[in-house]
């Protein structure tokens, strides 16, 4: 049988033309491909026509370098092939852009500083799966819309161009980055030229995720009152509903910025404000009194208000969890990962950039203050409402996602809440706590881009 990953080698321009390449006979034979005359070559938007030159017991393809060069290829490397007779077109792939932030070319060994390291774990997944990946910033896309200059690994990390790929994964982390209008008009153009997939292509705003999914009875269960902070009349309306509430800032990330209120008595009120070294915590005698410190805040700071919930906590530390969705080879929601955060002392948010410690579901739930027959299937639950809700995220919110991250809360009566949907999950807060050489997380992003380009 047919493979559908081929190896890949990188021999002389003097050997072999930009225009030929050399293909084991089988693949001609099975797939019917003329001889002497030109077909079309795709790899991402590449488009070179070629002739194929059969060599009898190889089942490999040769190359030129010049040509290699031109598809940001430096060794022999593997790739997927398929052959489509209608339009005599030969295809290699996937080619995988990641979109990041930025780049630093003065630091050959840490272009992409804390995310080098994944970076190079892509690169040795794609390696492992017949595709090929580069990475480029919202600097290095050009007006052509068919090459951006790119980094590829081949021994170490260079910069070269590239054709656009058939899978851009937006790995911005900065939403101005995001939202410029090169960056925007490239997504569009990419998408309507090459047909070029874009995934987890913007930011989710706390709101606009809440608004979305209440919309759906079936993951209704699972929302917490949630408004938008206009005013105090909304403050004074859920501080009446609910002994505590949360002031969450709209695009606000890592825990930064939350304020905790809690009803103390008629008129005293606590806040709590998440800061680097742990908890501020101040004392109002009147609600009023209390939206006046923050309505300056409110000038440059959108707030989500959301109902305090009595979650599970141990010794006192509240608990969360972070399940990481994603997309599969079949394009299904799955879900990877699913890790208890466990907040650090002094503080009342459990993200791991604020001294919170990563533990099992069951670890967690079993040390916690839940009790009953709740701890015993939280795993399950949790997974079912994970799926739920990336379900709901993907009908009710215009944009194509292939991962999420997901953070739920259990609370004393065994009732799961959604906290809060990431579109860019941290390629370091979500890890699976054993260590692994190329992580689950990492090889399904290759499988849906595989999936997405049709390889």
């Amino acid at each position: 049988m047919l493979k559908s990953k081929v190896a890949v080698q990188v021999i002389s321009s003097g050997i072999l033309p930009d225009d030929a390449i050399m293909l084991g006979e089988a693949y001609l034979n099975h797939w019917k491909i003329p001889q002497g005359q030109p077909v079309t070559l795709k790899f991402g938007a590449l488009r070179q026509p070629i002739k194929v030159v059969p060599v009898g017991r190889f089942d490999g393809l040769r190359i030129g370098q010049g040509l290699a060069r031109r598809m940001g290829i430096f060794d022999n490397t593997t790739l997927r092939i398929r052959y489509h007779s209608e339009t005599t077109m030969l295809a290699l792939g996937p080619l995988i852009g990641v979109l990041v932030s930025r780049d630093d070319p003065n630091m050959r060994e840490r272009p992409f500083g804390s995310i080098t390291m994944f970076c190079k774990e892509l690169v040795d997944a794609c390696a492992a799966q017949g595709a090929h990946v580069y990475f480029f910033t919202p600097n290095q896309i050009a007006d052509n819309f068919s090459t951006v200059e790119g980094w590829v690994y081949s021994g170490g990390w260079r910069k070269t161009a590239v054709p656009v790929p058939d899978v851009v994964n937006n790995r911005l982390t900065s939403r101005k980055l995001e939202n410029k209008p090169s960056v925007q008009h490239f997504m569009k153009e990419v998408k309507s030229r090459h047909n070029t997939a874009v995934f987890n292509e913007k930011f989710l705003d706390k709101p606009e995720v809440f608004d979305a999914l209440k919309k759906d009875s079936t993951l209704v269960k699972y929302l917490p009152e949630s408004h938008l902070l206009r005013n105090y009349t909304m403050l004074k309306t859920m501080c009446v509903r609910y002994s505590t509430v949360f002031l969450k800032p709209v695009r606000g990330s890592l825990g930064k910025g939350i304020i905790r209120i809690s009803r103390i008595d008629k008129d005293n009120y606590q806040a709590l404000y998440t800061t680097v070294g742990g908890t501020r915590k101040q004392h109002f005698t009147s609600l009023l009194k209390l939206f006046s410190s923050i309505s300056g805040k409110m000038k440059t700071v959108r707030y989500q208000i959301q109902q305090g919930l009595q979650l599970i906590d141990i010794g006192g530390r509240p608990v969360d969890f972070r399940a990481l969705v994603q997309k599969d080879e079949t394009g299904k929601w799955t879900v990877t990962s699913i890790v208890a955060r466990t907040a650090g002392s002094h503080h009342f948010v459990s993200n791991l950039a604020r001294g919170g410690t990563l533990s099992t579901v069951r670890e967690a739930v079993l040390k916690s203050n839940l009790v009953g027959a709740y701890a015993q299937d939280a795993t399950a639950r949790f997974h079912r409402a994970a799926l739920e809700i990336a379900k709901g995220v993907d009908t009710h919110i215009p944009a194509h996602f292939g991962e999420l991250g997901i953070d739920l809360a259990l609370d004393t009566a065994g009732r799961i809440w959604l906290l809060e949907v990431n579109s860019k999950p941290s390629k370091n807060d979500n890890t699976p706590l054993q260590e692994q050489k190329i992580r689950p997380s990492v090889r399904n992003m290759i499988r849906y881009a595989r999936h997405l380009a049709g390889f």
